[in-house]
């Protein structure tokens, strides 16, 4: 068994009633494959650098959320929320008929994937969330960041609709790598941006060599779940034995105090819980992804193994064909 390769991927189209979920199936497409899903303003490339240390006996279906990469974006009018996200999973399922799904998330991906297993535990039989835990505690700041969303929401809306406004503005590829690392707090170096501008960048029509953003500019503004600490306990104490591996950038603090409660109780409760952290900022599985496959890997075996008939005989007669070479040598060197 060997590991997944970046090139060797169909890009798929699921249904939706506006449009479409936009995905890439990598590897195996005869079992079913782990759902990734990126964070926020990201895209299904976030999981560029990490896909290549995944195991090739598992494939794995990497979506992007509406209105975000190649997927289509909500009519007009429409406002996005994570509730609107997180159906985005069941809608998976039923186009390929899981009774089951395997969730790997970053961030927002990751905050859906928590929230999904919560409620459905059942339907999920294994977790990975990168850099997160749970959705953010709400507080009296929320107020402010509601009522900031929901006006800029309207600009938004305005904005797009002017004839004139046919196209968001329009930048060179280096001021567009400079402001997404800006706009990721960093947490995706310039020389990485690359792995999420291909899905999210397009070529101007009105003016030559420029580019712009194509993602949905209203995603920028959305709800989150509203999540106090009474809620997120009870959310975590439903992942009672619920595979649930969580990995954290050493330099991000999306895990932090609010998400401490949950943690413990999935250390007390949960003997299918492992944590652990990594160097990196909050896209970690981007900068880091030979440390985090380590993890991965590790957790993918334990609790979807392989199955027997997935076994490669020819790297198995390989093996033992090394084996027995070897074995052979140490005899002739005893006889010496």
């Amino acid at each position: 068994m060997g590991t997944l390769s970046l090139s060797n991927y169909e890009d798929v189209s699921i249904w939706a009633p506006w449009g479409h979920i936009a995905g890439r199936w990598y590897g195996n497409r005869s079992e079913r494959p782990i759902l990734a899903i990126h964070g926020w303003m990201d895209n299904l490339g976030s999981y560029d650098t990490l896909i290549p240390y995944l195991p090739d006996y598992l494939g794995v279906l990497c979506i992007d959320l509406a209105g975000h990469g190649c997927s289509s974006p909500l009519p007009p009018g429409m406002h996005y929320s994570a509730d609107d996200w997180l159906l985005a999973i069941g809608r998976v399922m039923k186009a390929y008929n899981w009774q089951k799904v395997s969730l790997m998330g970053h961030s927002l991906g990751g905050i859906l994937s928590f929230v999904f297993t919560a409620l459905g535990p059942h339907r999920v039989d294994l977790l990975i969330t990168l850099d997160v835990v749970i959705s953010p505690v709400d507080s009296p700041a929320s107020i402010k960041i509601m009522a900031n969303f929901m006006e800029k929401h309207l600009v938004e809306e305005e904005r797009a609709a002017r004839p004139a406004m046919s196209e968001p503005p329009s930048f060179s590829l280096t001021q567009l790598r400079k402001y997404l690392s800006k706009g990721s707090n960093n947490s995706v170096p310039p020389e990485l941006t690359h792995h999420l501008m291909y899905r999210t960048v397009a070529k101007s029509k009105l003016y030559p060599d420029k580019f712009y953003f194509a993602r949905d500019g209203r995603i920028k503004f959305y709800t989150l779940f509203p999540m106090n600490r009474g809620l997120g306990a009870e959310l975590t104490r439903c992942l009672k034995d619920t595979p649930y591996l969580v990995i954290k950038g050493s330099d991000s603090s999306f895990i932090g105090p609010d998400s401490d409660e949950a943690i413990a109780i999935l250390k007390s409760q949960n003997p299918n819980f492992e944590i652990y952290e990594l160097p990196g900022a909050h896209h970690v599985h981007l900068t880091n992804a030979e440390q985090c496959a380590k993890h991965i890997v590790r957790f993918l075996r334990r609790h979807r193994p392989p199955k027997v008939s997935s076994w490669s005989l020819a790297d198995e007669d390989a093996a033992l064909s090394t084996r027995e070479h070897r074995g052979a040598q140490k005899r002739q060197q005893h006889k010496l």
